[in-house]
């Protein structure tokens, strides 16, 4: 075989070619091992690298475009640029060109709608030679140089590699094929900010036959594509001048600052001196545990995924979902609105200090922190509405204060002057480490207070997560730069804690005279062995000493103005993380459109599209606090609300964990899902133990808003851990139920309802809920028939669209769209494969065939059928009947303008109607009704283009004002159609139990009396019986209804069933059976015996006779029924059994009809004859 050649001409390669198709390799196979198409011969090779990978991918074409085309190739042409493989450029492509014929293989090419009349070499002809190499098998390597557009002159052209659209496609394995190899810009969203998503080709495209369209447009499971020149346009405008920032100055500075506040400088002190220095580091470690774990779980969720801006909101709300998203997100941006109030608080306090003490105050205290804190507010607001890099800058300059402060404390502590020695300051001293290692709480502080008061300054662990929308690298940068402030914030508070305990007594009292010159002897305290004497402390007041005097660190440093400028900078640098923090939270928020009033917040502007607004109303918000400062009542609700959003945070690690979604993929691997349940219950435990008050009020804020947006439903998919829980639960359940043995306590009516489109059909589907709703399982089957192809992309297409329309109609019920060649096959497939487990159906509902007279009498008896069908599959059958009809789909726009309730007052909602007309020769409501009066416009077009299925997919606003008036038919069947949507008032609901099925008749209609609409209904019961026993029979059925636990108002025995019907009704029975019938009798039998062969359903003049009495019985029942029943709601009653072969369907369909006509709604119920009722406990 090495050297042979194939016939150019070869019948079996051609259909070998034609079958491969767009599947499998889409050139020509190499003649012999190692061939491999030439770098230059394109044409031949069947794709054109920059109209198959640039456009043709990315691009989305129009449903009427095929994105391939199919080309012969000559045979000799392959083998001839394959003897030429080093030949870079053109050149091969040119001797290749001389080969071809017009006969050979197949070849399929990608098709570039925008590449107007260029011929395929114009886009690129080939690899550049030193970037190609040839492996065993005709694999085709490329180097790194040859993926970039490079040099290389002489008209040779290249593949163009670009960063951002990413428009090379491989070639796989060495031929060119339609299959994609795996690529990262194949998994981004549309128009993501790190590159252009491409779209591989769609599965239609891969496997449907070559001489058709693929009928989906190659988007991936309901994503849009964007083309990639319009998305690269715009990434390329924004990406200049917007500023992202790296771990360290995004995130390490920022949490930094944030976690070192106030509280080093002027309380941790005062901790020390009550808690003692053991004690101190315990509450110092006790804080840690919990911001550390916090740390490790924002970790986790920031690693599982790209992270967009929102920080702790967009963290939450992907993990939990909208309710627990939403609600911490509008808390948190508070939070952070009301902090930039607190810390310029903090710093104007500080700075009206200063001036008291020189004794320049503007007016009094009060408002001198007014002025002092509104003009900082602007100014910060200045800072921020600058740009983040100015903002990023000022955060650097603070932060060198704040160390350079830092620095200045630890090198005091090593310079002991005589003149602090009276206010309580040695250096470092054994005795006194010792006297202050223990506690000496005072002033009714216990552990957990002094714990309280501490724990606020730990916070701020979500400073640079907050921002990770303007970092680089959020994945990377929130793990390094949250767990290393922590670890080194935590290190300087035990530091300080450590070294201001070893160097400062507990109380001073600044005097000289404190100063013992005698020695004495009987010391205790650690002053008095150093020759001091403050025992006086114990009497008096004093104002020196870790007790007792707030600035410590400023006495002890070696220059004591630069610890008021590390106050200065700890407060206004966690104002300022909080004045970024809040707005950039609030924005991600609006985005998602939780809560729709705050829309107007989303727009941002700028290169960072910064939220100006945002920054405007957290700036009135800070302003307002600011104004009223009195921050000791907001302070404990502060912190309460950051520690709700750390407690969800550690909750959303173990609840996805908890879930095993395959999507919680954490690239950061040091957490455990018990340790963050942890640490969420230990945020709760400590917010109560900070402020019991505030904590319940965070609660009930939390549960409030979770409730609301729950209640409101906000349209969003996520992919949250709840929704992989509530699969994980219902998947656990749905097993276990499998091991169950059905009891016939448990039974449930669990209705498959061949309701075609549910909403066709929707007093079919209402009626069936009200049983079924929170009792059973309801599964709306619609058959789709026709072409194959045409029917599986409505399958998929019409499983979300009705799904949606049965969930926004609040029915508790499933949608299970299945195609066969007609509806006996589909109603087999449904009835045999619906259901999971435990959860099948077990009774079949079907409306009634109204029109069965007119209609074609095989689809009659492809109706009865499926009545015979679910007997043999021991399923119960219901048919229900309204005189008015079921299917309203040739009104249906006016059926959604009743219901609808999104009108604008602008403009009118007119009809959009779905095709039905196409449809009632290919689906299941060709069965159940009459032809539409109406053909009706085709589904609109931007219903099929919109990513999200619609939730109203029938209608569209329209300003032409509404259709034509309904005639008076039309008008009755849609009032009918919405009959069980209303409350059903004191009226009854008639059973006629002639007879015994098991107790599915006398089930269904007792479940219809537990529903709120039905409650006031009352159950009459008819039975038959004999005229000498009505007593007896009337006694027998009140005791088995008690036994049973089931209300009735009445039970009427009737002894007159087996009375022959008036002459009227039996004629009017035999006009309608005469076009149906044989006539055997006036034919000769060989032509007979073809006609029944060839009409099974004709009504035979012996099986006429031999159920004469049983017709008469379904007539003499409808007289009776209009006498006692034509008041009732709903009409529950036995159906008629046919036996299979012996009576056939127009037959059978003459018995319901005359049993059934013009009644109120009724219910034609046959069980399984398996009991479903029982007395026995």
């Amino acid at each position: 075989m090495e050297g042979k050649q194939p016939p150019s001409g070869s019948t079996r390669q051609q259909q070998a070619a034609a079958a491969a198709g767009g599947a499998e390799e889409t050139s020509r196979l190499p003649a012999r091992v190692g061939d491999a198409p030439a770098a230059g011969a394109e044409p031949e090779a069947g794709l054109s690298p920059a109209a198959a990978a640039g456009d043709a991918l990315c691009r989305p074409l129009g449903p009427s475009q095929s994105r391939f085309q199919v080309d012969l190739v000559a045979e000799g042409s392959g083998r001839a640029a394959a003897d030429e493989p080093q030949k870079p450029g053109g050149q091969g492509g040119a001797a290749a060109k001389g080969s071809e014929e017009a006969k050979g293989r197949f070849r399929v090419n990608f098709v570039d709608p925008s590449a107007g009349d260029e011929s395929p070499a114009e886009h690129g002809g080939g690899l550049e030679g030193g970037g190609v190499s040839f492996q065993n098998g005709g694999d085709t390597v490329l180097s790194e140089g040859s993926l970039h557009s490079g040099g290389g002159g002489g008209g040779h052209h290249h593949y163009y590699y670009d960063t951002h659209t990413n428009t090379y496609y491989l070639r796989t394995f060495g031929h060119n094929t339609m299959d994609a190899v795996p690529r990262i810009d194949h998994y981004r969203h549309t128009a993501a900010e790190l590159g252009e998503k491409l779209i591989r080709p769609s599965l239609a495209e891969l496997h449907d036959e070559l001489d058709k369209e693929p009928f989906e447009d190659g988007y991936a499971n309901g994503e849009e594509g964007t083309p990639p020149g319009e998305a690269d346009a715009t990434y390329a405008a924004d990406s200049k001048g917007i500023v992202k920032f790296g771990w360290i100055k995004g995130v390490l500075v920022r949490c930094m600052l944030n976690i070192w506040g106030v509280m080093l400088f002027i309380r941790l002190s005062w901790i020390v001196g009550q808690a003692g220095i053991a004690l101190s580091v315990l509450v110092i470690a006790m804080a840690t545990v919990v911001t550390t774990i916090t740390g490790l779980s924002t970790s986790a969720i920031a690693t599982n995924g790209f992270v967009r801006g929102g920080g702790a909101y967009y963290l939450i709300s992907r993990s939990l979902g909208p309710e627990f998203g939403g609600a911490i997100g509008l808390i948190f941006a508070f939070a952070n609105a009301v902090a930039v109030a607190m810390y310029v608080v903090g710093f104007a306090e500080t700075v009206v200090k200063l001036l008291q003490e020189n004794g320049a105050l503007m007016l009094d205290e009060t408002n001198d922190i007014r002025i002092i804190g509104a003009i900082t507010v602007i100014v910060l607001l200045g800072i921020s509405v600058a740009g983040m890099e100015w903002e990023a800058k000022a955060q650097i300059v603070l932060l060198v204060i704040l160390l350079f402060a830092i620095g200045d404390f630890i090198i005091g502590t090593f310079i002991p002057l005589d003149s602090k020695k009276v206010k309580g300051f040695f250096g470092y001293k054994a005795e006194i480490f010792s006297e202050n290692f223990g506690p000496d709480f005072r002033e009714d502080e216990t552990f957990f207070s002094v714990f309280a008061i501490f724990f606020p300054a730990a916070t701020g662990i979500l400073a640079g997560a907050n921002i990770s929308g303007d970092l680089a690298d959020p994945q990377s940068a929130i793990p390094k730069g949250t767990l290393l402030a922590i670890l080194i914030t935590t290190l300087v508070y035990i530091g300080i804690a450590v070294s201001v305990g070893a160097c400062v007594v507990r109380d001073a009292t600044g005097n000289i005279n404190s100063t013992i010159i005698t020695e004495l002897t009987n010391c205790t305290t650690a002053a008095c062995k150093l020759n001091f004497d403050f025992s006086s402390c114990q009497k008096t007041e004093c104002h020196y000493g870790l007790l007792n005097n707030f600035q410590v660190m400023s006495m002890v440093s070696g220059f004591a103005p630069l610890i008021s400028a590390g106050i200065f900078s700890a407060t206004l640098s966690s104002a300022l993380a909080s004045l970024v923090s809040a707005p950039k939270i609030f924005q991600a928020l609006c985005k998602d459109n939780i809560y729709p009033g705050l829309l107007m917040f989303a727009k941002g502007y700028g290169k960072n599209n910064e939220p100006l607004r945002g920054y405007i109303l957290t700036f009135l918000i800070a302003l307002g606090f600011i104004l009223i400062a009195e921050l000791n009542v907001i302070a404990p609700i502060i912190s309460n609300f950051f520690l709700a959003s750390y407690a969800l945070i550690n909750f959303s690690v173990f609840h996805a964990s908890l879930a095993k979604s395959p999507g919680w993929r954490p690239a950061f691997k040091y957490y455990n899902m018990w340790v963050s349940l942890i640490g969420a219950i230990l945020c709760c435990i400590v917010m109560f133990v900070i402020n019991w008050w505030a904590a319940l009020l965070t609660y009930v804020i939390v549960l409030g808003l979770y409730i609301y947006v729950t209640y409101k439903k906000p349209d969003v998919n996520w992919g949250s851990s709840t929704q992989a829980l509530t699969y994980l639960s219902a998947l656990q359940h749905t097993v276990r139920l499998a091991g169950v043995e059905d009891h016939v306590k448990n039974f449930r009516p669990q209705c498959l309802v061949m309701t075609g489109a549910p909403n066709s059909r929707p007093a079919l589907v209402h009626l069936v809920h009200a049983f079924t709703k929170n009792v059973g399982l309801m599964i709306c089957g619609h058959i789709h028939m026709g072409p194959r192809r045409q029917a599986m992309k409505e399958l998929s297409t019409d499983l979300a669209r009705y799904q949606r329309w049965l969930i926004k109609n609040k029915m508790k019920a499933f949608y299970a769209p299945v195609h066969a060649e007609d509806l006996r096959d589909g109603g087999q497939y449904l009835m045999q494969a619906a259901g999971l487990g435990r959860m099948r159906p077990n009774t079949l509902v079907v409306g009634f065939k109204k029109d069965w007279k007119q209609a074609d009498m095989r689809d009659v008896e492809t109706y009865i059928n499926l009545f015979h069908d679910a007997f043999d599959i021991q399923y119960g059958v219901v048919v229900i009947r309204l005189k008015e009809g079921l299917d309203i789909s040739h009104l249906q726009g006016q059926e959604e303008l009743l219901s609808s309730q999104e009108k604008s007052p602008s403009s009118k909602d007119v009809v959009v109607n779905v095709d039905y007309s196409k449809k009632t020769e290919t689906d299941t409501s060709k069965a159940f009704s009459p032809p539409s009066s109406e053909k009706t416009p085709g589904l609109h077009k931007e219903e099929e283009e919109d990513g999200k299925t619609p939730t109203q997919p029938l209608l569209k606003k329209d300003s032409k004002g509404p259709r034509a008036p309904l005639n008076l038919a039309d008008q009755r069947l849609l009032d009918a159609s919405s009959q069980f949507q209303k409350k059903q008032g004191k009226n009854t609901i008639d059973v006629w139990w002639l007879f015994d099925d098991g107790g599915l008749t006398l089930l269904i209609p007792y479940l219809l009396t537990t529903k709120k609409k039905w409650k006031d209904c009352k159950i009459r019961v008819f039975i038959g019986g004999k005229i000498n026993r009505i007593d007896h029979d009337r006694r027998a059925m009140a005791t088995l209804l008690s036994k049973f636990r089931i209300d009735f108002s009445d039970i009427m025995v009737l002894g007159d069933i087996n009375t022959k019907p008036k002459k009227e009704n039996i004629a009017a029975f035999e006009e309608m059976v005469e076009p149906f019938r044989l006539h055997e009798d006036d034919k000769e039998q060989d032509i007979a015996d073809k006609m029944k062969e060839d009409e099974p359903w004709r009504i035979t003049d012996n099986e006429l006779e031999l159920y004469k009495t049983k017709s008469y019985r379904q007539i003499r029942l409808n007289e009776l029924l209009k006498e006692h029943s034509s008041t009732a709601n709903v009409i529950v009653m036995s159906l008629p059994v046919a036996r299979k072969g012996a009576v056939s369907s127009a037959l059978y369909m003459a018995w319901l009809e005359a049993l059934s006509k013009d009644l109120p709604p009724v219910l034609l119920v046959r069980g399984n004859h398996q009991s479903v009722l029982t007395f026995y406990s």
